[in-house]
């Protein structure tokens, strides 16, 4: 079902970007062909066989507006750069930096270049220094910002999985020496009125119950790495003892909420951050991350215990078949 869930978001996503790009063009908001007239300051003193030329370009208000359809902008003046060809016709670069426009920059920020403008002069008069010219043309922005965004995740996505390799190595390793010096058989009778209570359909002596423990305690240190791999561990123990795979049980459900719900004693991660960017006191948050970390835990615990309660949500569990004919539940819930 979530495949089929993330098939439609990136679908959705797809279409809503090539909905804006397709409103763009008949919009044309960033003025694609239309041509800017400006004045070249000093031109005319060049030499007309020169190849390049560095001066200011000047746009007027009136020239400005009348392109963009703003209001109020003041003349435009910046600095570019020219290289010409043998009839005066050329390219034309404007270097990004405070001085030009937003809808310059925001132009830039699409293009191949971002740290600059690129437009063709259309004509050039070195008489009066006056120009006109197009810049590049800016297309398929939303489009090519899902596809550039889908690239970059798919990259941190195997940046973390390999990041993730030692460390479950690691800790698998840890939980695999805790169990054979009897750490975690130890630590799970300690916890076993608990577990009792949390994981009814668990027995206490399975593998999968160390595996929780051990999530569960690495999670209250802050240790969220270290947490992952005993995390995945519980639940691919849990899943040995699921007789609909596929189908997430009662325990998988309540481990979920404990784990997701963040229940931590210092959060060593958060303060290892607030200390790296610069926090006068990062263990201010230790007390707020307690009880909220806590509430949530609550809440979340409360919401599994409750809702597999419910007729719908366990309609194929044979064991409660009994207890619902007993409470008077209708049997069409159930089928």
């Amino acid at each position: 079902m979530l495949n089929y869930v993330w098939i439609s978001l990136i679908v959705i996503g797809i279409l809503a970007a090539v909905g804006n790009d397709v409103r763009d063009e008949i919009v044309n908001p960033y003025r694609n062909g239309v041509p800017i007239h400006g004045i070249l300051e000093g031109i005319q003193d060049g030499k007309p066989e020169l190849k390049s030329w560095e001066g200011m370009l000047i746009v007027p208000a009136a020239s400005f507006n009348a392109v963009y359809g703003t209001r109020g902008t003041e003349s435009v003046r910046v600095r570019v750069k020219i290289s010409r060809g043998a009839e005066g016709v050329g390219m034309i670069y404007v270097p990004v930096g405070h001085e030009i426009p937003d809808i310059w920059k925001s132009i830039a920020a699409q293009g191949q270049t971002q740290e600059r403008l690129n437009g063709t002069i259309l004509e050039l008069r070195e008489e009066d220094g006056g120009v006109s010219f197009v810049l590049d043309p800016v297309r398929f922005v939303k489009l090519r910002a899902v596809t550039k965004a889908a690239l970059d995740y798919a990259g941190t996505a195997v940046t973390i999985a390999l990041g993730l390799i030692g460390i479950m190595a690691l800790w698998l390793g840890v939980m695999k020496v805790a169990e054979e010096a009897g750490a975690v058989k130890v630590l799970t009778k300690l916890l076993m009125p608990l577990t009792k209570r949390l994981f009814p359909e668990v027995p206490p002596d399975h593998p999968a119950v160390g595996a929780m423990i051990m999530n569960i305690s690495a999670n209250m240190l802050g240790l969220s790495n270290a947490a992952t791999p005993f995390g995945l561990k519980a639940m691919e123990e849990l899943n040995k003892l699921n007789p609909k795979a596929g189908t997430a049980t009662n325990a998988m459900c309540t481990f979920l909420a404990i784990n997701t719900s963040g229940l931590v004693l210092i959060p060593a991660t958060a303060i290892a951050v607030r200390a790296a960017a610069g926090s006068a006191n990062p263990g201010i948050i230790i007390g707020t991350s307690i009880f909220g970390a806590g509430c949530a835990t609550i809440a979340g615990i409360l919401a599994a215990k409750l809702l597999q309660r419910m007729p719908p949500f366990h309609k194929d569990d044979p064991d409660l078949a009994g207890k619902e004919e007993s409470r008077g539940w209708p049997l069409s819930l159930r089928d």
